[in-house]
């Protein structure tokens, strides 16, 4: 179908709404998820482009959640400006039916429904398959970019280390380290000058002219040890030498369907691919959904006169309790199998109860005695409001 000048204008005004909504809703909800990362300048001494670099990582996950409900805020928007300027009775009466006026917003949902579907099934994974193998590169180089001189550098909960001069050639000057990570002994350690050695066996800071105190549980006088040179094992702080193992989130659509026959996690919890595997392939479809659902409630011609206020609260209400039981059938799917054609009936069914709505172009309003009484308790409010204001 050749797409008129109408549907140029409310595709244009729909994918506008929808890209100001997406990026405003993403960077809201982004900041928030980044502050919590926020010691990789702090205590681990990266750069704020490294920190940046790792965040934004999280950027297509929020974006895979966020866009279907941006597109049903967008719609929204597109169809209450429409009404507002009586551009959906103006079309109505020019011969325009609900459902004609439906297809420019068909064709954006195809859009954002193609998004999502690429971010979903390639972009996300791809992403958070990134953003751990960055962390990973950061943890290994803790040595070597982590040690900043003149302060206290804490890797983990029970280890801080701490360097007073770092020279050209890769000598460290100056060593401290207080090692809690055994629950049975404290190990303090000072060091004349060290340097940081890496093969095959992993990484370790070599010390040398220096003195180690063990404190034992249940001893009362600690161990103390001189000695020459001593190797400090950090090789748990590193993960070049450790296998890739990818998380169910961390997998390509072509991954879940067709799962490798050793996969541990296949093996133990096939009912995690199936859940995964399902709730990408539905993504795409609850912009669908939204949209339709949307319209159903406002696509309807209607005057100034005529309240969109109920029709708006109700959509926004069906929307969230649809996506509400998608996330219930999801997790629910991992140990069930019916949770998946409950989840594909309720989009189905929501989007085929929308459509026949949009066909016949019914109007969903409360009935007339609803909206009498609303309109006498809102009335009766305004004179109690009204008595017990001052004089």
């Amino acid at each position: 179908m050749k797409m008129t000048a109408i549907d140029r204008y409310i595709l244009r005004t729909t994918l506008t709404s929808f890209a100001i909504v997406v990026v405003t809703l993403t960077g809201v909800i982004w900041i928030t998820q980044a502050l919590r990362a926020i010691d990789l300048m702090t205590s681990q001494g990266q750069t704020i482009l490294t920190f940046l670099g790792i965040t934004s990582m999280a950027i297509p996950v929020l974006v895979l959640i966020i866009a279907p409900i941006a597109l049903m805020i967008a719609a929204s928007h597109t169809l209450t400006k429409l009404a507002t300027d009586s551009e959906i009775i103006v079309m109505n009466a020019a011969g325009l039916s609900p459902i004609r006026l439906f297809i420019p917003f068909l064709y954006a949902t195809f859009t954002v429904a193609l998004l999502v579907a690429f971010i979903g099934f390639y972009l996300a994974p791809e992403s958070v398959r990134r953003a751990n193998s960055w962390s990973a590169e950061i943890t290994a180089d803790v040595l070597t970019n982590v040690l900043q001189p003149g302060r206290f550098a804490q890797l983990n909960q029970d280890l801080i280390i701490r360097i007073r001069e770092r020279q050209p050639g890769g000598q460290i000057l100056g060593i401290f380290i207080d090692d809690r990570r055994d629950p049975k002994e404290r190990v303090s350690i000072i060091a004349d000058h060290g340097t940081v050695v890496k093969n095959n066996e992993g990484s370790f800071l070599i010390l040398e002219d220096g003195h180690l105190e063990r404190f034992e549980v249940n001893k009362s006088a600690p161990a103390l040890v001189a000695f020459r040179r001593y190797a400090f094992d950090m090789s748990t702080f590193t993960s070049h030498n450790k296998e890739v193992t990818y998380g169910i989130h961390e997998r390509y659509i072509w991954e879940l369907i067709w799962p490798p026959t050793d996969d541990p996690i296949f093996i133990h919890t096939p009912g995690q691919y199936r859940a995964e595997l399902h709730d990408r392939l539905a993504a795409p479809l609850y912009a669908f959904v939204f949209v339709a659902v949307t319209f159903a409630f406002l696509g309807s011609p209607r005057t100034t006169r005529q309240s969109r206020n109920f029709s708006t609260g109700c959509s926004i209400l069906l929307v969230f309790a649809v996506r509400a039981a998608g996330f219930a059938c999801s997790v629910t799917a991992a140990n069930s199998f019916l949770a998946i054609p409950i989840q594909y009936g309720i989009l189905a069914s929501m989007l085929a109860a929308s459509v026949w709505i949009i066909y016949k172009g019914l109007v969903i309003e409360p009935p007339a005695a609803a909206i009498e009484a609303a309109s006498r308790l809102t009335m009766q409010a305004l004179r109690l409001v009204r008595r017990s204001a001052p004089a």
